[in-house]
């Protein structure tokens, strides 16, 4: 070629680049590859209804589309079918996917002949889709392309400003022999893209300048927007077929609605099925979203049930596994694992062989390792047991176990109840390792806990704080006369433990606290009644000690923390822990002075000399205890107020017991009742031990109390004769005239005062006892809910009257408003 025609080449390239800068920014629209996977054809079939015509010519008809309006989505997914052929608008439909439709193409052709003059023009080449449907030419799939040796095709927009030029592509090549045939781009083709959605183009073509020295070869140049991927020729005889554009097809993208995902997801008309993705449409400014089968899946996105899973391993083409690999299908994907005697990823698997010898010895080594771990740690264990079973045999001969099993025994010939040992590994579980929340009871010779035994049973187990070796055959002694101690008010002892380092003694479970936390409530609840009862039952059970076991025991330490109340209430007398033998030839011991302070017999305290009195001296402390409702020693009161025992005494001497008595017992109790039981007190506290009552007369005494009746003369409002131990009512003071250590004459005129008020129901009881001495008369008045005032009493040999006012009905024992009421009787 000469330099004439290289120059006229390089003006026109020149010209061509120029005309491409001045053109619209849309020239320069990037290219946004699409990554919507599409599916094959026969994955996506399916229509709306049955009866919906499923293939118009050679072509499927799937949901969103259909043939005639009841069978598609909409009117622009309406395909017209009168021709056999598929057409969209009046254009030939050639094949539907998810989200794009490939249609017939138009190409703009022109033709010359050797001169270089113009033979055939074919004219633009357009294509017009309607505004208002939801197609676009797809920007990521078609070109603009242009084939020929002399050519330069023009992509022109139509829109308001019609004919913008948007896209333009020139083809150049010196000769023919450029021309080989291949994929374009290459000499004597080009491509670009074309602007994002695009409705409707205009492709014009037109020549750099004659065809003259490639017309043998190129008579003909071709432009179109089409499919890139479509697009190929294999020899230059393709430029000779002027129906060469026309193989080429052109994709529309297409969108479901005008509603983005978020929208439509909220509406009836969203068509998106399980096991798809839901798009929303870029192209330009449409809106509208496309549905997508979620990867591993195919179907019909459109159409109900929506997508299936794709069984990976039925193709070999859609798994990677490795030929030793086992392939398992899963929901939307698929797993590979290598098969037997093979290691690897399962995309890539080798043989074990030659690593089984390191397996071999690598197991091998750990087995080995593991077994020598284990023996060492049995070896171990078995050396700290035998320790600890040498240790126990230890503690259990050290203790007396031996001896208290020869004892046992060697009574009447019987054998040793083995029940009556337990083991240490017992006890330890059955206080969950001697736990702190088990911890029940504090003493001085220490601690109890609660436990559960194998079978169940309930125990409380004492753990002793020490062990004095030179006294084990005492202790065994005594131990042996507690475990025969058969009394219902007394907690009874179970079994013992001689294998820890000091005994453990087991009781039975005594599950409602002690007398001492029932009295010292903040609101005491206990009847005088049941103070009688529990008294009566914790002496039967002294005086069984005292007389009637075998040989007779001293409790030693009797004070009202020592008394356990059952389930039912019923006393229990327990911890005998400081209790001595008492052998019947003798009427005293001496032993170190051990007791509770306020509780503690002083003439024991100063002689050393133990004897059963010392037991009934502690016991009128509680019965002190039981009538005051008042700790036996306390320094908050005043210095005379601090020991019980004597501040009890000193006021039934002064006359004024009735200030130091519970109100409630007070309330309960008639005045000889009250009497008696403080005389009963005061005999039991005598200094000297041989004036004091035995402890079966004090229970006897105590039975003879509880028995006590009223006169039935007395009226009075009939009462339950027997009390619940806990009761609602609070306990009340309601005595105004005076207890002393004798009964004291009453007659003349009594005044209460004004001021004195009864805010209880009301209840009169009026009672009279003639004595040696003379007249006697005791008043008790309840008269609860009802306020009594200007009380006035006036006794005579013949009668007694009671005087009083009130500003409301007195109740049910005086049925009258008058504000006056007398009661006689002879």
């Amino acid at each position: 070629m000469g330099p004439s025609l290289n120059m006229y080449l390089h003006v026109l390239i020149l010209l061509f680049f120029s005309r491409l800068l001045l053109a619209q920014p849309t020239v320069l629209a990037k290219n946004i590859t699409a990554n919507i996977a599409h599916l094959t054809s026969n994955s996506f079939l399916g229509t709306k209804q049955p009866s919906c015509q499923r293939i118009c010519g050679n072509l499927s008809i799937p949901y969103p589309f259909g043939v005639g309006a009841a069978c598609s989505f909409d009117r622009p997914f309406e395909i017209n079918c009168s021709t056999s052929k598929p057409f969209l608008g009046g254009v030939e439909v050639l094949s539907i996917s998810p989200t794009q439709v490939r249609i017939r193409n138009v190409v703009a052709s022109m033709c010359y002949n050797k001169t270089g003059a113009v033979t055939n023009d074919s004219g633009p080449a357009w294509t017009s889709l309607p505004f208002d449907w939801p197609y676009t030419f797809s920007d990521t799939a078609n070109k603009l392309t242009v084939v020929g040796c002399d050519d330069l095709g023009e992509l022109l927009a139509d829109s308001q400003d019609a004919g913008i030029l948007v896209s333009a592509c020139g083809s150049i090549c010196s000769n023919s022999t450029d021309m080989t045939g291949a994929n374009c781009p290459c000499i004597g083709c080009c491509q670009t893209d074309i602007p994002k959605g695009l409705k409707t183009y205009n492709v014009s073509l037109s020549s750099f300048y004659n065809h003259t020295q490639v017309w043998s070869k190129h008579e003909c140049g071709y432009a179109f927007v089409g499919e890139q991927d479509s697009f190929h020729y294999s020899n230059l005889s393709d430029f000779s077929d002027p129906n060469f554009g026309n193989r080429v097809p052109i994709v529309l993208d297409y969108a479901i609605g005008n509603q983005s995902c978020v929208e439509a997801q909220t509406s009836t008309t969203y068509l998106c099925q399980p096991n798809t993705s839901c798009f929303n449409n870029t192209d330009g400014g449409s809106r509208g979203y496309r549905c997508s089968c979620k990867d591993g899946y195919k179907g019909n996105p459109y159409l109900s049930p929506g997508c299936v899973d794709i069984d990976e391993c039925e193709d070999p083409d859609l798994n990677d596994c490795d030929g030793n690999a086992t392939c398992t299908n899963t929901p939307g994907n698929f797993s590979c694992s290598c098969n037997h005697r093979y290691v690897g990823d399962g995309r890539g698997c080798t043989p074990q062989a030659s690593q089984i010898s390191v397996i071999k010895l690598s197991l091998g080594l750990s087995f080995g390792f593991l077994s020598l771990l284990i023996g060492v740690i049995w070896i171990y264990s078995c050396i700290n047991r035998r320790k600890l079973i040498k240790l126990r045999e230890q503690f259990f001969q050290q203790n007396g176990g031996l001896l208290m099993k020869q004892k046992i025994s060697s009574i009447d010939g019987t054998s040793v109840d083995s029940s009556k040992f337990f083991t240490a590994e017992e006890l330890k579980k059955a206080t969950n390792n001697y736990a702190e929340n088990q911890i029940i009871g504090h003493g001085g010779y220490g601690v109890v806990y609660k436990g559960i035994l194998p079978d169940q049973r309930v125990v409380a187990i004492k753990k002793s704080k020490v062990m004095d070796a030179n006294q084990v055959e005492q202790f065994i002694n005594e131990l042996l006369i507690v475990t025969q101690v058969n009394h219902r008010n007394a907690v009874k002892l179970l079994g013992c433990c001689f294998e820890s380092e000091v005994p453990e003694l087991v009781y039975e479970y005594i599950p409602n606290g002690t007398l001492f936390e029932h009295i010292h409530k903040t609101l005491s609840r206990l009847t005088l009644e049941n103070r009688l009862r529990i008294a009566a039952e914790a002496a039967g059970a002294l005086s069984y000690l005292h007389s009637a076991a075998s040989i007779p025991i001293i409790h030693r330490d009797v004070k009202s923390a020592n008394i356990l109340l059952d389930d039912n209430y019923v006393a229990k007398m327990a911890d005998f822990g400081a209790s001595r033998l008492v052998p019947l030839d003798q009427t005293q011991v001496t032993t170190l002075v051990q007791g509770t302070l306020g509780y503690l017999d002083p003439e024991y305290f100063h002689t050393g000399q133990l004897n059963e009195k010392s037991d009934v001296y502690s016991f009128g402390v509680i019965l002190a205890e039981l009538l005051t409702g008042k700790k036996p020693i306390c320094l908050e009161r005043s210095p005379g107020e601090r020991n019980l025992a004597t501040y009890f005494l000193v006021s039934m001497k002064e006359n004024r017991l009735n200030q130091i008595l519970e109100p409630r017992v007070v309330n309960e109790g008639t005045l000889e009742q009250l009497q008696a039981i403080a005389e009963l007190v005061k005999r039991c506290l005598y200094v000297k031990s041989e004036e004091r009552p035995t402890m079966k007369e004090v229970a006897m005494e105590l039975e003879r109390l509880r028995k006590y009746k009223k006169d039935p003369w007395v009226n009075q409002q009939s009462h339950e004769e027997s009390e619940s131990l806990l009761t609602d009512e609070a306990p009340t003071d309601l005595y105004a005239l005076s207890i002393g250590p004798s009964s004291s004459d009453i007659s003349g005129q009594y005044s209460f005062g004004s001021s004195t008020t009864f805010p209880l129901r009301f209840e009169w009881s009026l009672r009279m006892d003639v004595a040696e001495s003379g007249r006697n008369y005791v008043l008790l008045v309840e008269l609860p809910g009802v306020c009594i005032h200007d009380i006035r009493v006036e006794a005579s040999d013949q009668s007694l009257t009671v005087m009083g006012k009130n500003s409301d009905q007195l109740g049910r024992a005086v049925r009258s408003n008058r504000d006056d009421i007398s009661a006689e009787f002879v």
